[in-house]
């Protein structure tokens, strides 16, 4: 396999623009090839569907599109490798000829993460931190891929919540670095909703800026999750306000990456929060 770029900062975004840490926040927006999404967006087996969403995400404004062919809903059914394969693999092949964003695809086996990355994926996003399957480490570092890293544990029990998941992502980082993995292609993910309370998520979010000590990209997931659902007492579709607060507030506290589902309204988002918290404008900005 030829050697892919080095330097995940270099992959270019449908806007002809490169990822710059700390310039602007960029949006990953979902596509869940599952029967089971909790979103109730799942599009399993419809590879017309798939290409349809992708497309619409791009022109939308995704500055990353992932791809993800499990459920990781509480309670989600587990599949097979094969089952995973099927559902994941035409559906990739054929956004990746239709679509101009860079593709990340959402999985923790190290098989999946290499046929995706013959089929078109730039970027591996694992769920669990390298400890399902950390072989997956020596895949994205052969073929120079971007690595998302997220924290997740089972059960909800911490010695102390902020320091306990960055000490647990830093043992994820180390190693994907072991394995040859160039830090700036590592991404951290501090894992909203997965093994934690709705009052340790919303910790989390507030102190979100502790995280920066890692020197990594920040992606946070927040779009949707029951802690929204819970707080506005709202069901999965009606919370896009709520996603809306979480990925502004994401942003003030170092957010480099948000993933949505809602991708046209949480880029207005980002764009304004954006404005405000790192100066972004947008091209030919006049002031009347």
């Amino acid at each position: 396999m030829p050697k892919m770029k080095t330097d995940i900062s270099e992959l270019t975004v449908a806007n002809g623009e490169t990822l710059v840490w700390g310039a602007r926040t960029y949006v990953m927006g979902i596509i869940n090839v599952t029967p089971d999404s909790f979103s109730g967006d799942g599009l399993s087996g419809d590879v017309n569907a798939v290409v349809d969403r992708a497309l619409r995400i791009e022109e939308d404004g995704a500055d990353i599109l992932d791809i993800g062919a499990e459920s990781t809903r509480p309670s989600h059914r587990k599949i097979t490798l094969k089952e995973e394969l099927v559902r994941l693999i035409p559906a990739l092949e054929a956004v990746a000829a239709r679509v101009r964003l860079p593709i990340s695809v959402d999985t923790s086996k190290a098989v999946v993460a290499q046929h995706a990355i013959e089929s078109g994926a730039v970027i591996i996003n694992d769920i669990s931190g390298l400890r399902t399957d950390p072989k997956l480490a020596q895949i994205a570092a052969n073929a120079g891929t971007g690595l998302i890293l997220m924290h997740n544990q089972q059960g909800t029990q911490y010695d102390n919540l902020l320091p306990d998941i960055t000490a647990s992502l830093q043992n994820s980082i180390n190693t994907a670095v072991i394995s040859g993995i160039p830090r700036n292609n590592i991404i951290i993910d501090p894992g909203i909703g997965f093994g934690k309370t709705p009052d340790q998520n919303i910790e989390l979010l507030a102190g979100l800026n502790e995280l920066q000590t890692l020197r990594c990209p920040i992606l946070v997931g927040s779009s949707r999750k029951s802690t929204i659902g819970l707080l506005l007492n709202l069901p999965v579709q009606q919370r896009m306000e709520g996603t809306a607060a979480t990925v502004a507030l994401a942003i003030s506290g170092g957010a480099d990456i948000v993933r949505v589902h809602d991708v046209k309204e949480m880029v207005r988002v980002c764009r304004v929060t954006d404005a405000i918290v790192h100066g972004w404008r947008p091209p030919g900005w006049k002031q009347s």
